[in-house]
Formats: structure tokens, C-alpha cells, sequence
């Protein structure tokens, strides 16, 4: 227990700027280029930068940071670094650091480095960066704005297309990490550095990456002691942070935290404890290797995180997500991915396991992927079996290439002289996530707290491929109460030809292709992983899908047609007897979604829907994958329920992904159009009437909404949900769905569409008009609409609608 006192404690001992910068770099007798001088000028370890934060805040009492930019937050971790700008919830945007005999300060976004309104701090960062002398003043070219703001406030400075020897203070962007070591000296010599920039566009480009440790801003900066997370900050208009919020410190509150395990005297606020959560996990993103300090840290954080034990979250036993049950998930999930050895961690968890039999393979799994990202849906061969392989001549894993597209070579056992191998031939499903990489199942996966070790050869280490653990990819980070950790899902880059990847909570193992990969058939050997029950429609017979519910006893399994993939729990999947039926029931409705849609079918890239036992928001929620709760799993694989009560949920969040923002008018019609589509499946493909699919589509009902809506005057802020979808529902059950499927196929081919809601409902206008040949301006506007009296005169010469439903209102409030 003293140990972690002595290691974890904000203020250990009095030491130099300097001997702070040799331990948390690991090098104990020299600088980088010349010896530093242990005279330097600064605050002691530990000792009070307040002084500091006033001369840098001085004068100021906001920080008004609505300059154009989204900001991310930052993370201060350094024992000389500190807050300056925060928001209510501690989230970090100014910061500054002492390092060796120089100084930095951080902002959030370049955007801040330039606005006038920042003047002040502006001001006050140079001077405190100076330290009193008078040299010159350097800004990058690519951060000109700065200049003139400097100059017109009495500062020297010039445009310096690179750092150089006689500054004084550099100013830049965080962008390049060309001359980061440059900049590392710079600083650490006496110089001042004052740079800002935002991660999470970064962080978006480079899927897989990490930015704690490849985005250049943070090559730059974590040896300071600061660094810049890929999450955003909502820019506003914020006062100076009182002397207490501005005393919260990364360290000093993990340090309370360490006390308060350990039964101590130890006292963390809920607002300390919910941000220790959120900069702990970031802060083991950092890469330790090669720096002592922090490979201690996470040594000694997992002693401590195994001595605590993890908390058994769960449905029955959720925690509040500012408990210091929740600090250990996240710290303990953030453990693990940095690459320590958690296995001790997940003993005993069982929260996502159905079978405490389960051990991993011992054997090599290797599947043979299609390593090209195509523009179509690609499929290879499904399906899990035994077979005697004697007269195959295959040879054993590692030693040639095999004919087959995948297979588990582990020796069973001998007869006659042959090998019996156990042959995993297993489903390659491609599907295009928001940045269109290609998702390709494994059939594998990976139990809470193993590692499972990948490989493959050297010409495609470097090809951008990249394992992912798990696919429930909600971050319940934001939530109030956790059922689960915040994050269960983890991602590795194959940059490499081998690769040791693990994810503390297990999970479901994908490759994952890049777009515009080349690379044709790929081999992806997997050891320390098991089978996952998988059935693909028109590939698994019936007595393979019987062998894969006795033996396949992996947690999640999968449920695949070409156009949509369902992950759901096992114990579910145990009771379907044969999944063919309800997956026939699931492709007639995909195809009548693409119908609708005027999409291909086969969709070119399967829709997906996962169970989980907390998502991010509401019942159910559009995107890859679709997440629903586990309630909703027998909504989704009971062919018969689905027939007779129909599926209402999870064809408005399909809705939600054909959705389009041409013909969208957020917010009115976020949640309106989308129920187009489960209208028109319930009543084409299960035979449901809208009257019966939805309670709120009987007649009573929408009768009422209309008298409602006109009764004040049709006004358009009330113009949404079920309200806005009754404008559709007129124009479909007077001219059918023939119109919207024509006009869904129109706009996927316009351009320059209006990015206002006014000029995106007149085009909506205009053409549902010309499509019907009916003048329908008297129709939108008796709903509110705002149409515009060009748009009504190019309407003019068309037949009057006759048989407008809405006159009949109009007429009666008459």
C-alpha cells in the first residue's frame, strides 16, 4: 500500500523541472542535445502553480472560444502541467506545462491561437512563455492570422516557415510531427511553445489508431506532460475556473482514488471521479514503452486494479457511472488495451459467458479472407465441419499454402496412418462501416480476458488491416447508470506480422479490409480463440447448424443472409431450431426495403443488427450495426411473432439508414420518414394494415392529429414525428408508393441540392408535383409548409388536386 502511495501521490518530493523531464523520459544524466542546467527557473515538483494560472488568466474573467472550430478536449497528466480553460464538467480546452527549462501552452483548436477575442490570453501566453526576455517571436506560416494580432498589441514577431535557433517563443500548429523532436529540445532548452489543435478529425481518418499515440499533435506533446483526445468540446463563452476546479489534476485525483480502494481517507468529488474515469482510460493510450514512469504506473495499476477486483456490473447490478465502481471499469478496460496482461482482471467476471467450460483453442485457426474491399457484396463459403483430410493432401498449417479457404489444422488424433483434421470452414461477410472499410467475420471468438495471437505474412502487414474484438461498439461513456463497461470493443492495427490483441470483456472477432485495398485472398492465422455459432442463409444445412449448438458454445453468434447479419446471445440462438425460415422472412423484408429505397438488391453490403445489454440511446438505434436491447432479440428471430404482431422497431431503424438529406428536413421529418419504410413493409410483406402495424396510425388517432395541427394554424415547429408522417401517408394512399421510389432514385442522382430546410421542402414540392402531374402547393402549404412563391408559379399550369384530403379540414374550421 505504500508503494502505490509513494508512486501515485501528487506530490511525492522537491525536485527540479529538470530531474522531473530525465524520470518521466528515462533518461537519468543527460538532456536531449546539451546537458541541462539544474539553475532553471520553475515551480518543484509538486510545488504550487497557481502563481502561474494567475499571470497567465490576468486581466480575464471568460474565455469566449466560439471561434469557428470544434475543439477537442485535452488531457493534463504531466506533474508540471495544469489547467487553465474548463468547462462546467472539468473538460479541458487551455492548458500549460513547465518542461525542463521552457514552457508550453496548449489550446484546443488552432482557431483559438487566431480570434481577437482571445487577444488577451493571447497576450499573456507569449509574455509567461518569454519568461521576461526579450527575444524574438516566431508563428508558423501556416498560422498567419496570429501575427498581426501580436503586432497590433506592441509584440515582435515574424513569419518562420520553420522553427529555429534564435527564437524565443515558437507558435504553431499540431498538425506535423516533422520537427517534434526539434520542438521536444526547443522547450526543454528555455523556449517558449505556444500550439494548438484539435484530434478528432484525425481520429476519424484514421480508424483503428490510436490518437493518444499517433497523432502527430501527441508525439509532440505527451512528453510535456499534456496531450490532445480525439473527443470534442462544445465550444461557449466560459468563465475563468475557480482556484478549485482549476486545482483538479489527473494525478492528484488518481491518487485519491488509490487511497479510497484501499480504504484510506481518500475523498474524490463525483465530478473529479466521473473525469478521473474519462482521462484514466485516455491516459494508458500513451504509450509507456521506453518511459519508466509510466510502465511503473501501469503495473502498479493493475496490483491495484487486483486487489479491488472488478465490479459484477450487470442489468441486475448496474452502477452509476460516477461510482468508483465505474472508474475501475474504465481504468481496468483502458489497462488491457494498452497491451497489459488483464487475464488475472477478468477471473470470475462472467458476465458475457454461457459456458464456464469454454477454453481457448490451442490449436492455430487460420481463415483465408477476400482482401479486397469491392463495391459489391462478396461471399466465399460457409459452414463448420469434421473431415478425414488423408486423401486431400493437405499439409499442416505454416509449412505450405493450403487449397482451402480456411482451416483449423490441430492434429485430433490418428487413424490408418491419416490425419484427422478439424476443418472450420467459416462465412467471410464484407460490409462498409462509415469510413467504408469492409467488416469480414471470422466465425471466432475471443473469451474476457485472453489473448489471442494474429498473424499473417509480410506483404500485407502493411496493408492497413486491422483486428476488432467485439461488435458491441456503443460507448456508454455519457450514460447515467452502467449495465456494462463504457467501452467493450477494441480495435488493433496489423501493422505487423504478428500481433498479440485482447479485449478485457471478449468478444466477436473481425478483420477488418480498408477501403480500396487490392491485396486478393489473405490468410489471417488466429490462436487462443473458439468457434462462434454462425448460420448463413443458403450455406449452414440443418444438421451443421445442430453440431454448432452442442459444440459451438462461444457466447454471441450470428444469424447472415447476403442483406442482413444478427448477433445475438446464444442461449437465444439455442432455442431456434432452424434459423432458415425466419432468415427467408428477413431477406423478403430487406428486399422490399431496398425496393423502396430504389437500392440494389442484394444490398452491397449487409445491414447488421446486435443485441446488447445497455445501448447508447432509446430502445433501438440506427447505424452500423443497428443496436436494439436484449428484450428485442425475440422480436427479431420468432418468424411467427414477426408474421402475426409484426417488427416494427427494427424496421424504423432500417428507415433511419436509407434515409437521405436531400429529401430530409431534420428536425421535423428525423423521426417521419423512416416509419415510411415500416408501413410499407408490414403491409407488403407480413400483410399487417398501417392501422393494425402501429397504434398510432388508427384512423381515431390520426384524425386527431390533423384537427390538432390545423387547430392552431398548421405551424411548422409542431410539424414532426407521427404529424409530419401524415403528410406522406396522404400523398402515398392517394398516389401509392410508386412516386417515392421514383423520387428516391431522382435524387441520388441530383446535385447542388439546397442545404436549408426551405429550399430542400420546395424542391420536395416541386418535384412529388411533377411526378403525380397535380399542382399539390395548396396541399404542403394547408401543413405548414413554407413554399415559396417562384416555386408555386412554376406549379400553376398543373390540374388542381381535386381530391386534396386536406380541404376537407380546411373546410370545416371554415
Amino acid at each position: 500500500m505504500k508503494i502505490f502511495q509513494k508512486e501515485f501521490k501528487f506530490i511525492v518530493k522537491k525536485c527540479t523541472p529538470i530531474q522531473k523531464y530525465r524520470e518521466e523520459n528515462g533518461n537519468s544524466s543527460s538532456s536531449p542535445r546539451h546537458q541541462l542546467q539544474s539553475h532553471d527557473s520553475g515551480p518543484s515538483c509538486g510545488e504550487d502553480v497557481r502563481q502561474d494560472q494567475q499571470q497567465l488568466l490576468e486581466g480575464i474573467s471568460e474565455l469566449d472560444i466560439r471561434t469557428g472550430g470544434v475543439p477537442s478536449q485535452l488531457l493534463v497528466h504531466g506533474a508540471l502541467a495544469f489547467p487553465l480553460g474548463l468547462d462546467a464538467s472539468l473538460n479541458c480546452f487551455l492548458a500549460a506545462a513547465h518542461y525542463g527549462r521552457g514552457r508550453v501552452v496548449l489550446a484546443a483548436h488552432e482557431c483559438l491561437l487566431c480570434a481577437p477575442k482571445m487577444g488577451p490570453f493571447l497576450l499573456n501566453a507569449v509574455r509567461w512563455l518569454a519568461r521576461g526576455q526579450t527575444g524574438k517571436v516566431g508563428v508558423n506560416t501556416n498560422l498567419k492570422d496570429l501575427c498581426p494580432l501580436l503586432l497590433e498589441h506592441g509584440l515582435q514577431c515574424s513569419l518562420e516557415p520553420h522553427l529555429n535557433s534564435d527564437l524565443c517563443v515558437y507558435c504553431c500548429k499540431a498538425y506535423s510531427d516533422k520537427e517534434a523532436k526539434q520542438l521536444q529540445e526547443f522547450v526543454a532548452e528555455g523556449g517558449g511553445l505556444l500550439i494548438g489543435g484539435q484530434a478528432w478529425w484525425w481520429a476519424s481518418q484514421n480508424p483503428g489508431h490510436c490518437p493518444l499515440a499517433g497523432f502527430p499533435g501527441n508525439i509532440i506533446l505527451n512528453c510535456f506532460g499534456l496531450s490532445i483526445l480525439p473527443q470534442t468540446l462544445k465550444a461557449g463563452c466560459f468563465p475563468v475556473p475557480t482556484p478549485e476546479m482549476r486545482s483538479y489534476h489527473f494525478r492528484k485525483a488518481l491518487s485519491e482514488f488509490q487511497a479510497i480502494l484501499n480504504h484510506e481517507n481518500g475523498n474524490l468529488e463525483k465530478s473529479c471521479l466521473a473525469k478521473l474515469r474519462v482521462d484514466g482510460a485516455a491516459f494508458l493510450q500513451i504509450p509507456a514503452e521506453g518511459v519508466p514512469a509510466y510502465i511503473s504506473l501501469h503495473r502498479l495499476l493493475r496490483k491495484m486494479l487486483r486487489g479491488s477486483g472488478l465490479p459484477a456490473v450487470s442489468r441486475e447490478n448496474p452502477v452509476a457511472s460516477d461510482s468508483y465502481e465505474a472508474a475501475v471499469l474504465s481504468l481496468a478496460t483502458g489497462l488491457a488495451h494498452s497491451g497489459t496482461d488483464c487475464s488475472q482482471l477478468a477471473q470470475g467476471l462472467g458476465t458475457w459467458t454461457c459456458s464456464s467450460s469454454l477454453y481457448p483453442s490451442k490449436h492455430p485457426i487460420t481463415v483465408e479472407i477476400n482482401g479486397i474491399n469491392p463495391e459489391s457484396h462478396s461471399v466465399i463459403q460457409v459452414g463448420m465441419q469434421w473431415r478425414d483430410l488423408s486423401s486431400c493432401n493437405l499439409p499442416l498449417l505454416g509449412l505450405s499454402n493450403s487449397p482451402l479457404s480456411a482451416s483449423v489444422a490441430g492434429t485430433t488424433g490418428t487413424r490408418h496412418h491419416a490425419w484427422l483434421i478439424f476443418v472450420f470452414l467459416v462465412e467471410r461477410e464484407f460490409h462498409r462501416n462509415g469510413n467504408n472499410d469492409c467488416w469480414v467475420s471470422t466465425g471466432l471468438y475471443l473469451l474476457e480476458g485472453q489473448n489471442a495471437e494474429v498473424s499473417l505474412s509480410e506483404a500485407v502487414a502493411s496493408a492497413g488491416l486491422r483486428v476488432q474484438i467485439g461488435c458491441h461498439t456503443d460507448d456508454l461513456t455519457k450514460a447515467r447508470k452502467l449495465s456494462r463497461a463504457p467501452v467493450v470493443t477494441h480495435q488493433c492495427c496489423m501493422d505487423r506480422t504478428e500481433r498479440s490483441v485482447s479485449c478485457l470483456w471478449g468478444g466477436l472477432l473481425y478483420v477488418i479490409v480498408p477501403k480500396g485495398s487490392q491485396l486478393g485472398p489473405v490468410s489471417v492465422t488466429i490462436r487462443g480463440a473458439v468457434p462462434a455459432p454462425y448460420y448463413k442463409l443458403g450455406k449452414t444445412s440443418l444438421e451443421e447448424w445442430k453440431r454448432q449448438m452442442q459444440e459451438n458454445l462461444a457466447p454471441w453468434g450470428e444469424l447472415a443472409t447476403d442483406n442482413i447479419i444478427l448477433t445475438v446471445p446464444t442461449t437465444n440462438l439455442q432455442a431456434l431450431k432452424d434459423p432458415e425460415p425466419v432468415l427467408r422472412l428477413w431477406d423478403e423484408m430487406m428486399q422490399a426495403v431496398a425496393r423502396l429505397a430504389a437500392e440494389p438488391f442484394p444490398f452491397h453490403h449487409p445491414e447488421r443488427i446486435v443485441a446488447d445489454v445497455q445501448i447508447s440511446a432509446g430502445w433501438m438505434h440506427s447505424g452500423y450495426p443497428i443496436m436494439c436491447h436484449l428484450e428485442s432479440v425475440k422480436e427479431i428471430i420468432n418468424e411467427m411473432d414477426m408474421r402475426s404482431r409484426g417488427v416494427w422497431g427494427p424496421i424504423h431503424e432500417l428507415g433511419h439508414n436509407q434515409q437521405r438529406h436531400g429529401w430530409e428536413f431534420p428536425p421535423h421529418t428525423t423521426e417521419a420518414t423512416c416509419n415510411l419504410w415500416s408501413v410499407y413493409v408490414h403491409e407488403t410483406v407480413l400483410g399487417i394494415p398501417r392501422a393494425q402495424a402501429h397504434e398510432a396510425l388508427s384512423p381515431p388517432e390520426r384524425e386527431r392529429r390533423i384537427k390538432a395541427h390545423l387547430g392552431k394554424a398548421a405551424p411548422l415547429c409542431d410539424w414532426n414525428v407521427w404529424t409530419a408522417l401524415e403528410t406522406y401517408l396522404q400523398l402515398q394512399e392517394a398516389f401509392g408508393w410508386e412516386p417515392f421510389t421514383q423520387l428516391f432514385a431522382e435524387y441520388q442522382t441530383l446535385s447542388h441540392l439546397p442545404k436549408d430546410n426551405t429550399g430542400r421542402m420546395n424542391l420536395w414540392v416541386k418535384k412529388f408535383s411533377e411526378k403525380v402531374k397535380k399542382n399539390l402547393v395548396p396541399f404542403f402549404e394547408a401543413w405548414g409548409w413554407p413554399v415559396q412563391k417562384e416555386v408555386a408559379d412554376s406549379l400553376a399550369s398543373l390540374p388542381e388536386w381535386q381530391e386534396n384530403p386536406m380541404q376537407v379540414y380546411l373546410r370545416a374550421r371554415e
